[in-house]
């Protein structure tokens, strides 16, 4: 079973309080959304204090280009993947010994929040010494889900390749999508609760021999899962003045309807029970939807505190988010033989999960 032996994560430099963010969202959309005041408790009823920006408050105070915003996407995405991979190779919470960047065979690089041909992994291996042999997969266009995609398919990879060490990479500069123009209910719940963030993940194969400080999470098996005719359910909207957010009202609803069945069907094909779940890696896209998570999967609230709290300190930052929660795991004394599910939902709509265990 492959396994994921290291995880790092990276936080931009702009840690900004949540009463902050909804004061300058106050300012901007004042007489331009009904119930402006009404609408603004998202911000005071998502249980988040902190999220971090890539870029100060004060930025979004004045208009910019889609050009612009992409721009300082790129620079920065290419500039903090490389700070995470470092931090990932040279994780000695996890790892006895570093790992040279030369020994990876396979860059997985997921985001969505900008546009970048050549993709982010390519600018990343000017400044990194990989091998110019290395395998390059872009993943675009999953948002949240991308995370838990992202490890699946690093999965898949090492499944056929056994030797292999693959670094599966997430980046999400949420803030540079903000729209001050957009006065969408969409919009305002999206100031209230994205960010950014960065990850970076080392899933290795079976005959790949490394030394680990503690248990780390192989991965079992996993599954995917997409319903028909839900495009509108979250994504983006591309116009001429960027990306603006989708994001349905329905989702919570969605969760409890349909995520159910999906991890029941799941667990079912892999011989095993719900009670024999230690660890639950959920990604928290929002209070409502950890909510939905616990009442859908029969959960416990100290089964989600770990996502609660990457919620509460972070904000959501799309795809990487679950990798924050899935640190926060690695780091705590694990048991062999553990079992843990990772979950994550993201456009299409569609579903992400892992059967993990913890081995020695």
């Amino acid at each position: 079973m492959p396994k994921i032996t290291s995880v790092s994560t990276y936080n931009p430099p702009y840690a900004l309080e949540q009463s902050n963010i909804e004061q300058l969202t106050k300012e901007l959309f004042q007489d331009k959304i009904s119930q402006l005041e009404r609408l603004l408790k998202v911000f005071e009823n998502g249980d988040i204090k902190t999220r971090n920006f890539c870029v100060p408050l004060e930025w979004h105070q004045t208009e910019h280009s889609f050009e612009e915003r992409n721009n300082i996407y790129i620079d920065l995405a290419t500039k903090y993947s490389v700070e995470v991979i470092r931090a990932c190779l040279q994780n000695n919470s996890f790892l006895e010994n570093s790992i040279s960047p030369e020994e990876i065979d396979t860059i997985i690089f997921v985001s969505s929040t900008g546009i970048s041909t050549p993709s982010i992994d390519a600018r990343v291996m000017n400044h990194l010494p990989f091998s110019d042999r290395m395998k390059r997969i872009p993943i675009w266009g999953l948002g949240c889900a991308g995370g838990a995609a992202g490890i699946s398919r690093a999965f898949d990879y090492c499944k056929a390749n056994p030797t292999a060490k693959v670094l599966v990479v997430c980046v999400e500069l949420c803030s540079l999508t903000f729209q001050p123009n957009d006065f969408s209910k969409s919009n305002l719940i999206g100031a209230s609760l994205f960010a950014d963030g960065a990850a970076c993940a080392l899933v290795c194969g079976d005959e790949v021999i490394l030394t680990t400080k503690k248990p780390v999470p192989s991965i079992i098996n996993t599954a995917s899962k997409w319903m028909p005719n839900s495009e509108d359910v979250m994504g983006w909207d591309i116009k001429n003045n960027g990306l603006h957010v989708v994001f349905s009202k329905s989702i919570p609803s969605i969760i409890s309807s349909w995520l159910g069945p999906f991890i029941d069907e799941f667990l079912n094909e892999q011989e095993i029970r719900k009670d024999q779940l230690v660890n639950f890696v959920a990604h928290p896209g929002g209070k409502k939807v950890l909510e939905a998570y616990e009442k859908t999967l029969q959960l416990a609230e100290n089964q989600t505190f770990i996502s609660r709290e990457v919620l509460k300190n972070h904000g959501n930052m799309s795809s990487p988010t679950v990798l924050y929660v899935l640190e926060q795991f690695m780091m705590q004394e694990n048991n062999p033989d553990d079992y843990g599910l990772l979950v994550a939902l993201g456009p299409g709509f569609c579903g992400e999960a892992l059967l993990l265990k913890w081995r020695d």
